[in-house]
């Protein structure tokens, strides 16, 4: 049997090879699945019970991380309009213009096609999709999809310009975590203030539920994802390159620990290397993964201005770190807090506002228990929350939501609306 005019079992072994291991919950137990996920089928010992149409369209959504170049939107449009399978069999059978156009029935996308095809044929080429498998698993890298459970949802948000498929090294499932998360970036040359207000906002963060996401470079990327596993939470780093080499190379040991505790993921299969223009599509990543993008320190051409405008561009939550005003190292930040709205962030109070809307301090709150605390982060003021997607962002079973939810309806901090809970205003004097 053929598939892409491959044999089926070579396609199945490229396949088999990258297979997330565990479902998510299995591997992170305090964490909850996502409603209405879906997970590749696994025996206990981690290898494929796949049937032949998962296998292939693994296979393919795996060859369209090779074919075109990272946010390539023609492709996503034809992908979300064909599917992955019939898109990559088009292209493989060499169809015509007019056959596409048949296929699509959409003249707008039908109409860039031809220029797309130019493209994406000269990395048309069995070896070369194939040793992006074989390539990633001698380097450890399985090849997350739709269908697996640890699938960070929320890149979906990108819409044409979102990854058929990422490639991670380490643990899938820290991706879960990325439901209730910040993205801390900013400058390569940071300052020592800069990375000590990081490193707060990290431990702060991670205090409160939060996973950080960066972009693993030197400077505030590299203090944010310290400061996170120094504090025992979970972080994530999203690449520009291939990850059968981590860059920058200075950061080979940093990234190797995040491998250990986190995960490290790309768009990119292996051997393709980070470029400029790479780099500014990673940036969408970053901003999409997060709940909240907080630009910690940015001169006026900093690329993280680049992923605060992706995260104002898909509607996430902005802050800004503000600095010396004859400190040139914080001007990027002071021209979004002046321009574009973002929000003044000092601390992680401000950073969980941002997630959750803005509420009265807690320091004068009577909490008794960590857990009451931690329910009340993970409430909005605005939109109400019910129970299972409270034990999602908080990593608490549902029973023990529950107990707290009474404990703070009895304190007056949170109500029932309809089916869920919102955080109450507090009262005066």
């Amino acid at each position: 049997m053929k598939a892409f005019r491959l044999d089926l079992e070579l396609v199945r072994a490229a396949v088999s090879a990258t297979l997330p291991l565990r479902a998510a919950a299995d591997q992170h137990p305090g964490v909850a699945p996502a409603t209405g996920a879906r997970t590749a089928s696994l025996d206990s010992t981690g290898h494929g019970s796949l049937d032949d149409a998962a296998i292939i369209a693994r296979f393919a959504a795996g060859a369209w991380t090779v074919l075109p170049e990272p946010g390539d939107g023609v492709a996503g449009q034809v992908r979300a309009l064909l599917g992955d399978v019939r898109s990559l069999d088009m292209l493989v059978d060499g169809a015509s213009a007019a056959q596409w156009a048949e296929a699509l029935d959409d003249p707008e996308v039908a109409r860039r096609v031809p220029e797309a095809l130019a493209r994406w044929q000269p990395r048309l080429g069995a070896e070369r999709i194939l040793a992006a498998f074989s390539q990633g698993a001698r380097h450890g890298q399985r090849l997350l999809t739709r269908a697996d459970e640890a699938w960070p949802t929320a890149l979906d948000d990108l819409g044409p310009h979102a990854p058929s498929a990422l490639w991670v090294r380490g643990d899938p499932a820290a991706l879960v975590g990325c439901r209730r998360s910040a993205a801390l970036v900013g400058s390569r040359a940071s300052s020592g203030y800069g990375e000590l207000v990081t490193g707060q906002l990290a431990s702060g963060l991670v205090d409160r539920g939060f996973a950080i996401v960066s972009g693993g470079a030197y400077g505030i990327d590299g203090t944010a994802h310290r400061a996170t596993m120094t504090s025992g939470g979970t972080t994530v780093a999203v690449l520009a390159g291939g990850l059968d080499r981590f860059y920058p190379a200075g950061h080979d040991e940093l990234l190797r620990r995040i491998e250990a505790t986190g995960c490290v993921m790309a768009e990119s299969p292996s051997g393709v290397p980070p470029t400029r223009w790479r780099f500014l599509a990673r940036n969408r990543l970053i901003a999409a993964l997060a709940s909240a993008t907080v630009v910690v320190e940015a001169g006026h051409r900093s690329g993280s201005i680049n992923t605060a405008g992706h995260a104002a561009a898909l509607g996430r939550p902005l802050g800004a770190v503000p600095g010396p005003v004859t400190s040139g190292a914080s001007t990027g930040c002071h021209r979004l807090l002046r321009e574009y709205g973002a929000a003044v962030i000092e601390r992680a109070e401000h950073v969980v506002e941002l997630v959750d809307g803005t509420a009265g301090s807690d320091d004068a709150l009577d909490l008794t228990t960590g857990e009451e605390l931690r329910v009340l982060d993970a409430l909005s003021s605005r939109a109400a929350r019910g129970a299972d997607e409270l034990a999602i962002r908080t990593g608490m079973a549902p029973r023990e939501v529950t107990a707290a939810l009474a404990l703070l309806e009895l304190a007056g901090r949170a109500a029932q609306r309809g089916s869920g809970w919102v955080r109450a205003a507090r009262a005066a004097g």
